[in-house]
């Protein structure tokens, strides 16, 4: 039986839960449950403090896991990432009063807190750069006007929240983060089926079906527009001066191309949403 950990809280918990759910797992429907068995599929959940799913992951107590890239590499756990699952994106910065440095050398020997000490830390390392990491759980942006740091190593999304503070960013990206799939060192039977399944969500995220009707000597521009995976689906219409169309789109595209194929003479176009797929 394949042990999975799930995040039980905190901005991953609940799409990673509906990322499953979409893939066929039954899932707990008491939040107290801290444990979990849909036994058609043959796996066990086990509901787990998002920091701490890296460590049980490498300690082998649990086969895979869905957590942050962020919390995987400041574990420093030897649990390794098998996927991005394409959610909770985040990137991670230095910051410090405005003007105040511009380059992370003029860090050494100076305080930076954060919440990712290791990963910090690692990241400095490989810069040559040695720094005092003050470890906070949160607010990290009052670190500096409290006192208690020279700057700050933090998720950095609009910035609003470090303008407010009176912090810039400066340096490079520490880290560009998202939710991923992670796995023990000693992959574990059934990995292979949860990978194909997660994949499988996020093509029917990112794709759609397009079907349209198009008369026949537009079909090889048609198929320029839109192409689709491997080759349009192409069936026969009564009317032998038409023929009908099914084609797998990105999603993002399905307006244009919808456009420019009634632009070319195609009609009763029609999208579909994709609710799982094997590609």
């Amino acid at each position: 039986m394949l042990r999975i950990a799930v995040p039980n809280k905190g901005s991953l918990s609940e799409t990673a839960n509906q990322m499953l759910a979409e893939a066929g797992y039954a899932l707990r429907r008491d939040v107290k449950q801290l444990v979990y068995t849909d036994s058609a599929n043959n796996v066990e959940f086990f509901y787990l403090r998002p920091r701490d799913i890296a460590t049980h992951v490498g300690l082998g107590a649990v086969d895979v896991g869905i957590t942050g890239r962020d919390l995987l590499l400041d574990s420093d756990s030897s649990a390794f990432e098998v996927t991005s699952l394409d959610f909770a994106r985040s990137t991670f910065r230095f910051a410090a009063p405005v003007g105040e440095y511009t380059d992370i050398t003029q860090l050494e020997g100076l305080r930076i807190a954060t919440s990712y000490p290791q990963l910090v830390h690692n990241f400095l390392q490989t810069h040559g750069v040695t720094a005092i990491l003050v470890k906070l759980e949160g607010a990290v942006e009052s670190a500096v006007r409290l006192g208690v740091a020279d700057a700050i190593a933090d998720v950095v999304e609009t910035g609003a929240t470090l303008r407010a503070a009176g912090l810039e960013v400066f340096g490079p990206v520490i880290l560009e983060s998202s939710a991923i799939l992670i796995s023990a060192p000693e992959q574990a039977n059934g990995l292979e089926t949860l990978l194909r399944r997660l994949r499988g969500v996020l093509v029917a995220r990112q794709y759609v079906i397009m079907d349209y009707d198009l008369p026949s000597e537009k079909l090889d521009e048609a198929v320029q527009l839109a192409p689709g995976i491997e080759s349009p689906t192409i069936s026969p219409l009564r009317d032998e001066r038409w023929v009908a169309v099914r084609v797998m789109i990105p999603r993002h595209e399905a307006n244009r191309m919808m456009d420019n194929l009634y632009e070319l003479g195609a009609r009763a176009i029609l999208v579909t949403a994709i609710h799982a797929a094997r590609l």
